[in-house]
């Protein structure tokens, strides 16, 4: 989730900017997660997994391949992505909206 979250989430404002007529080569994003994991992904870690053909240090694949793969490859379609993190569950506000709907979406689909 942590990955599929700002995926889906630069995925649609492609759809977004089309929709308005908005170049995303001309658009800076900020992404804000309080997923450490994303984060140090996004500004670290895939720069060296893909000087190695997608390998870590270890010479074996990262987990979750594809949706890193996948991350970096959006990212190329916009001008300037700046990658954000923010402690979970302090009050930060979009990060309280983001819980709140994810909560909303899982009460949802357990009551069916």
């Amino acid at each position: 989730m942590e990955l599929s979250g700002p995926l889906k989430g630069l995925t649609e404002l492609l759809d977004v900017l089309a929709i308005k007529g908005k170049d995303p080569m001309l658009t800076k994003v900020k992404v804000i997660t309080d997923s450490k994991y994303v984060v140090e992904g996004m500004k670290s870690w895939v720069q060296g997994w893909k000087s190695r053909g997608w390998k870590k240090a270890d010479n074996k694949a990262p987990e979750n391949l594809e949706l890193w793969q996948s991350l970096d490859k959006i990212k190329d379609r916009y001008m300037q992505i700046k990658w954000m993190w923010v402690k979970g569950h302090a009050g930060h506000p979009q990060n309280e909206y983001c819980d709140r709907k994810a909560n909303e979406v899982m009460d949802d689909r357990s009551s069916h």
